[in-house]
């Protein structure tokens, strides 16, 4: 059997409480985890306090430690 290099994505494993950081995309920027479904992760901004709930959507991709947060440009 023929092999390749093979990308694999799984769907992230939030926790209410986590401190997040979406870079790229609609969604960009810094995030509090404030509820969580099978099928929702609800989401507030550190800063507007605005809260949003989206079907889950995000991804693992790497963890910064003593990184600043909210972080304003």
């Amino acid at each position: 059997m023929e092999k390749f290099n093979v990308e694999i994505f799984k769907p992230y494993a939030f926790e209410v409480g986590q401190k997040i950081r979406i870079e790229g995309g609609p969604r960009n920027g810094d995030w509090e985890v404030i509820g969580i479904t099978d099928r929702k992760v609800k989401l507030r901004c550190p800063i507007s306090l605005k809260e949003f709930e989206w079907n889950r959507f995000c991804y693992f991709v790497e963890n910064r430690q003593a990184e600043p947060w909210p972080q304003h440009d």
